[in-house]
């Protein structure tokens, strides 16, 4: 009826995609073994939010668009770029949050880490040019309603990637349960995910539109 095919390819080769180790993963995995199952839980929704605005422009064409302007794609490069060094750069210079640390502190940090998922996403050009490329693969050409089957495809994918990071943090909050409590590993911690960052911003920096 929307004109999407090979339904079970997508949701294979989605899961696929989705479990192979990356930038994601390493996020999710690592503020679950900073803060535990809610620190990886509020990093795979963020990423999940993130990912829904590329899913969203592609249903509506604007990830076409973006990639069409230069001056756009180069917008949103440099600002994501931007983005994620300066969150690198904070993350190496923040101070430890420990697992015996007082709530309030620990449930404005899940808001930080949330909102660092989204922007991390949503401001990188990469991840609109892999929804562009990988959803009309499934979506006949004369589909009638080809945004609602990218939007479809797009939800499932989001779908079944939260539950896997979903997964992923509960095994890392629950490997990393003794580290959480040292203030010398979460330092580590602190720096990997800083450097993540950092690699990713500089990564984005250097795309180029084709």
């Amino acid at each position: 009826m929307l004109g999407i095919h090979e339904i079970g390819l997508f949701i294979l080769s989605g899961v696929l995609l989705n479990i192979t180790p990356g930038p994601d993963s390493v996020y999710v995995i690592g503020r679950s073994m900073q803060m535990g199952w809610r620190g990886g839980a509020a990093a795979a929704f963020g990423i999940s939010c993130g990912c829904f605005v590329h899913v969203a422009g592609a249903a509506i064409g604007l990830s076409a668009l973006l990639m069409a302007s230069s001056t756009a794609f180069s917008i949103l490069k440099l600002v994501g770029a931007a983005y994620l060094v300066v969150t690198g750069l904070q993350m190496l210079w923040s101070r430890p949050i420990l697992a015996s640390s007082v709530d309030e502190p620990v449930r404005s940090s899940l808001r930080r880490v949330f909102l660092q998922g989204v922007f991390t996403n949503a401001l990188n050009p990469k991840v609109a040019l892999f929804f562009l490329a990988f959803l009309p693969q499934f979506v006949a050409a004369d589909a009638p309603h080809k945004p609602l089957a990218f939007l479809t495809l797009g939800l499932i994918f989001i779908f079944t990637g939260t539950l896997w990071c979903l997964v992923l943090a509960a095994f890392a909050a629950k490997a990393a349960n003794r580290l959480r409590r040292s203030e010398g590993a979460i330092a580590w911690i602190n720096r990997a995910l800083g450097g993540l960052f950092i690699y990713l911003g500089i990564r984005v920096a250097m795309l180029e539109t084709r």
